[in-house]
């Protein structure tokens, strides 16, 4: 079974990024859409009953609306990471380092 999470730390203030907007897409449909709770995770996806498999996905973060309530400014109001699920591979967590003005992502464990 694959599964997909993700994390969002905010670097700028260092701690996590809560009550942000993410989406799971493949293939241009959207599969979930979650917030980010306390701890800046998505620890799942609810996938409106979709098995996940390999293939290419997307994650959206929409992020204008965590920096304004914060009153910060920012450069990019989402952000699109895409990336392949390879056969078999089992759990993918993709995170997202965030500051106003850039960001970052790997592929966690």
């Amino acid at each position: 079974m694959i599964t997909i999470t993700t994390h969002v730390l905010d670097l700028g203030v260092g701690r996590p990024a809560s009550g942000i907007r993410v989406t799971l897409e493949r293939e241009a449909i959207v599969l979930g859409s979650e917030r980010t709770d306390a701890d800046g995770r998505v620890s799942e996806f609810a996938a409106n009953g979709t098995p996940l498999s390999a293939g290419d996905y997307r994650l959206t973060f929409f992020v204008a609306e965590y920096f304004s309530r914060a009153g910060r400014e920012y450069c990019f109001p989402e952000i699109a990471i895409r990336f392949t699920v390879a056969a078999g591979s089992g759990h993918y967590h993709v995170p997202l380092l965030l500051s106003p003005f850039g960001y970052s992502t790997y592929r966690g464990s």
